[in-house]
């Protein structure tokens, strides 16, 4: 895929909008990009932000972590790089028109609710978006989210927004019918646990070896007797009653 722009928009985190007619035109929201980095012998998995068919781009944000990461913002606008995708089964957006739902992003676990609303509005679904950071310095997207969703934005040190956690919103957000989370595990444990009577979907963040369903690297255990379900091939989403976290 061609780099079109790449771009700080808050601490250590990155957007990047790539060119690729295929990928532009047929990923879905919660799909992920399997990115080749060089020097580094395992692709990682970037979630998908947004795509524009008219202009056959996708955007992606991620998050400096590690020197896979590090090497990958270093790359500039006019390079090529090797891209598996769009990888993954996608969130589930068969709701009823008129309908509200609820996304809880944490972190990186931000971008792919931001593709995923869109498209929910487009379906003429209302929105109503959680969105947590550890500071103000972190936080990314207010501004998208809240051109398409009511929007609140937590702070762990209360430096913008309400502070706490994503789940301290939670019990004063009016009326949903469906939820879609997407961030840290502890997150999506607590997440799960407070949300338990209410249908949803997480999508798990995870390292991932060949990312396409061989390796066996990132498996999760299921609720249908012991079994395991591979997050790259079979997720990243999940019904939230469908494994343990």
């Amino acid at each position: 895929m061609l780099i079109l722009t790449s771009k700080i928009i808050a601490l250590d985190t990155i957007e990047m909008k790539l060119r690729n007619a295929y990928i532009s035109q047929t990923a879905v929201p919660g799909q992920f990009l399997h990115i080749s980095i060089e020097g580094h012998m395992l692709r990682r998995p970037i979630s998908i932000a947004n795509t524009d068919q008219e202009a056959k781009t996708t955007t992606i944000i991620f998050k400096i972590i590690g020197t896979g990461t590090a090497r990958l913002a270093q790359y500039q606008p006019g390079m090529v790089i090797d891209v598996l995708g769009p990888s993954g089964n996608g969130f589930n957006i068969n709701q009823e028109e008129g309908s509200t739902v609820l996304l809880i992003g944490g972190g990186v676990g931000v971008p792919p609710l931001h593709y995923l609303g869109k498209e929910l509005v487009r379906k003429n679904i209302n929105v109503i978006s959680v969105l947590g950071f550890q500071t103000a310095r972190t936080v990314f997207y207010e501004k998208q989210f809240n051109q398409f969703s009511k929007t609140y934005i937590t702070t762990n040190d209360g430096t913008t927004g309400e502070k706490g956690f994503v789940t301290d919103v939670l019990d004063y957000i009016e009326a949903f019918n469906c939820y879609y989370t997407c961030g840290p595990l502890p997150m999506l444990q607590a997440v799960t646990k407070q949300l338990s009577h209410k249908k949803g979907y997480i999508s798990l963040e995870e390292r991932m070896g060949c990312g396409v369903g061989a390796c066996f690297a990132c498996v999760i255990r299921t609720d249908d007797h012991g079994g395991y379900r591979k997050i790259c091939q079979n997720g990243p989403v999940f019904h939230a009653k469908e494994v343990q976290l």
